[in-house]
């Protein structure tokens, strides 16, 4: 006879998610069950039903081609479990914990994140490992436990389907596009005899196109000379000041006529303005990503991950929003006096009413602060100081300025010159501003003119895109989501397209523009782009034709794929050659980039950072090899390169700028090792150096346990410790009252 099931499983995205949501919605009184493979899940009671509450770490399920081999291009996919790709094997104890706990409840409730992927990664759990059509659905935009109270209580009947459709469409067409494409690619390199990792996608292409042509402008801009001239000028009050002409003097000839200026005569009006500078309008994710930058020096990428962060600790809402409006319902008061907790500024919020922009997301309001006392991680705080002063200085007053504008008037030519004075800070107590004051006295009336002199300049090339800048850009040509953007920007870096903090496309980079241009320009179509763009977010906020609309979509991307592919099977040769060249130019430059210092052991090659492919990780060895041997292991986890010092610390030391940073102690040069979303750690690799003498003590502990046998390593890679007894599934209850 089956057991009766009288239990509710509830789906969330995140382990830190499970936790909150177990927590406020048990009154803390929640069990937290933890299992031999360090998976935990929670448990607790409302009345006589027992609610479990579960969670998946992001996508338990992607899309997979069914066949090994198949034809070019491929459209046989499925949605497989994430741990069968090879990349996502630790999503498999989670699924499998899911798959155990689903088979105990007979109500499922999905509270991921609520937007597209957030409704997939739910759809997947609720129908492949529940077997379920549909569940209820929580939606809150912070993990507070009043919103989270809320949500349960008001529980959405159904999942949301045009988001669940849209997502799910989506992931189809990225890797239509994505996987078959890339292939193409590498298709064509590999015909050479050459090989790299390439890609591209029906996003990527276009912002690479977007990086390319703003390098085209570059290299084919020419500089032209011209002047601006300036008055020293003084009143009767021996007041002094200098005055500009406000226009650019492009031909030397036309200088003459303000040489002769020198003692002469004219009349100065000075008109004085007072305005209001208005108040800052509240944070979607992509302004907060171009302040992040502009203020704290975060990428797009850290941007996001800080916010995350914070979100997940309860701190701020959602951040994957595009709305510029603070709704009533998250209760201004009660956020501004709990932040009154956290600095002294909410002083200067007077205001009832927040500031707000145009732009509205139904899903989720723009980011603010939840005013929970909580400890920020060092590492996120910034970003969390920023969110804080941006939601106070909504409900600021304008700032008020005085412009003071100076106008002299000599044989009818026209100098200017202006200064800005603060009369009223207003919401600048709060949040930082560009504004910078300059004095100018007032001068009305006659004014002798002392002195005159030119400045010689040239034009400039357009200013490269920066990471935040291009994000910006992605948004104002409705390329991307919100959510992806970044992602987009940091693969261009990752494939070897792009380098620097202020944009260059590598040679490989604009090679591969070149090369889609003359054989598949479709790829680097924006138009295409943002028609299947505006397509998804039909779906998305559709209530009907769900599947009808799905199918149109993905039948027009196959189409599309397909004449894509015919042109690159026609002119593989060609664009393989095109592009090995240009790899051939970017492997030597990245060659150049990770060499570092002089071998120490054999003095005649050269230290440098490499990627050895057959056990997926970094190392620093002698490129003197076979001759020389000398290798030193890097820690398994982020992207190495030589550690280099900023211009700032250059010019300081005396260097050249991007000079190799050096240990202080041992005079090693230094590693960085980049992770997602972090900032980059800087560390001496010499095992001997000091810096390094407890790494190695543990190193050396390790390799004796090992040796006598105390400790033994499985076939799976685990310690298996032979001093402590092994333990299976245990409970850990959490206190009434208390959290964990």
């Amino acid at each position: 006879m089956a057991k009766e099931r009288n239990a509710t499983l509830i789906i969330t995205e995140k382990p830190a998610a499970a936790a909150k949501i177990a927590a406020a919605l048990s009154g803390a009184t929640d069990e937290k069950i933890t299992n031999k493979d360090k998976v935990s899940y929670y448990e607790f009671y409302k009345g006589s039903r027992k609610y479990i509450v579960g969670c998946a770490v992001g996508h338990l399920f992607g899309i997979q081609q069914i066949a090994k081999r198949g034809p070019f291009p491929n459209f046989d996919v499925e949605w497989q479990p994430a741990y069968q790709k090879g990349g996502g094997a630790f999503t498999k104890k989670y699924l499998m914990v899911l798959k155990k706990l689903a088979k105990e409840c007979d109500e499922f409730i999905v509270a991921t994140d609520f937007d597209v992927e957030g409704e997939v990664i739910g759809w997947n759990v609720v129908r492949f490992i529940a077997k379920q059509k549909d569940a209820k659905r929580m939606k809150f935009s912070s993990l507070t436990k009043e919103a989270l109270d809320e949500s349960f209580e008001n529980l959405l009947p159904t999942l949301n389907w045009g988001a669940a459709i849209a997502g799910e469409t989506r992931h189809y067409i990225d890797w239509f596009y994505g996987i078959n494409l890339s292939r193409g690619l590498m298709k064509a390199l590999s015909s050479t005899g050459t090989f790299r990792i390439l890609s591209i996608g029906r996003v990527q292409g276009p912002a690479l196109k977007i990086v390319a042509d703003r390098e085209r402008e570059i290299e084919a801009f020419e500089s032209e000379p011209y002047w601006q001239v300036f008055l020293q000028v003084k009143d009767k009050k021996n007041q002094k000041i200098e005055v500009n002409h406000p226009k650019d003097i492009f031909k030397e000839s036309e200088l003459l006529k303000f040489r002769h200026l020198k003692g002469k005569k004219g009349d100065a009006i000075t008109t004085i303005k007072k305005e209001g500078v208005a108040v800052p309008i509240p944070f979607d994710l992509t302004t907060l990503q171009i302040e992040a930058y502009k203020n704290c020096g975060y990428t797009p990428t850290q941007t996001l991950q800080a916010a995350q962060n914070l979100y997940l600790a309860g701190v701020i809402s959602y951040p994957r929003t595009s709305s510029q409006k603070y709704p009533a319902a998250i209760g201004y008061e009660k956020i501004l006096k709990l932040l009154k907790k956290y600095t002294t500024v909410v002083k200067y919020a007077v205001n009832k009413k927040p500031s707000e922009g145009k732009k509205e997301d139904p899903a989720h309001p723009a980011i603010y602060p939840t005013g929970e006392s909580k400890k920020i991680a060092e590492r996120d705080k910034k970003i969390y100081d920023l969110i804080v002063k941006r939601f106070i200085s909504c409900f600021c007053e304008p700032a008020k300025v005085e412009n003071k504008n100076i106008k002299v008037i000599v044989n009818g030519l026209n100098f200017t010159t202006r200064g800005v004075q603060i009369k009223d800070k207003g919401w600048m107590n709060v949040y930082p501003s560009s504004i910078k004051e300059s004095e100018v006295p007032t001068i009305d009336g006659e004014v002798d003119v002392l002195e005159i002199r030119t400045e010689e300049k040239e034009t400039k090339p357009p200013r490269r895109y920066s990471a935040a800048s291009l994000v910006k850009e992605l948004e104002n040509r409705n390329l991307g989501t919100k959510a992806t953007r970044a992602a987009i920007v940091e693969t261009l870096y990752s494939r070897g397209y792009a380098r620097e903090k202020s944009i260059e496309v590598t040679e490989l980079g604009l090679r591969m523009v070149e090369t889609l241009e003359k054989y598949a320009p479709i790829i680097l179509d924006e138009e295409l782009t943002r028609k299947m763009t505006e397509e998804l977010e039909e779906i998305e906020v559709s209530k009907k034709d769900l599947e009808k609309k799905e199918k149109k979509v993905l039948d027009e991307a196959k189409t599309t794929v397909i004449k894509i592919a015919e042109d690159m099977s026609k002119n593989l040769e060609k664009m393989g050659q095109n592009l090995a060249d240009a790899n051939a130019v970017v492997w030597e430059q990245e060659k150049e980039a990770n060499t570092m210092t002089e071998c120490p052991v054999c003095h005649k090659g050269n230290l440098r950072v490499m990627y050895g492919k057959r056990f997926s990780r970094y190392f620093v060895s002698c490129d003197n090899y076979p001759e020389c041997k000398t290798i030193y292991s890097l820690p398994p986890k982020g992207m190495m390169k030589p550690a280099r010092m900023s211009k700032k610390a250059s010019e300081e030391a005396g260097l050249e700028e991007g000079a190799l940073e050096m240990c202080e102690e041992c005079g090693f040069p230094k590693v960085a090792a980049f992770k997602k979303g972090g900032a980059p750690w800087r560390f001496c690799f010499n095992p001997s150096c000091k810096t390094n003498e407890e790494l190695t003590k543990k190193k050396e502990d390790f390799k004796a346990k090992l040796a006598s046998g105390e400790i033994e390593i499985d076939k799976e890679g685990k310690v298996i410790d032979h001093g402590k007894e092994e333990k299976g599934e245990k409970k850990v209850v959490k206190k009434k009252g208390k959290k964990e």
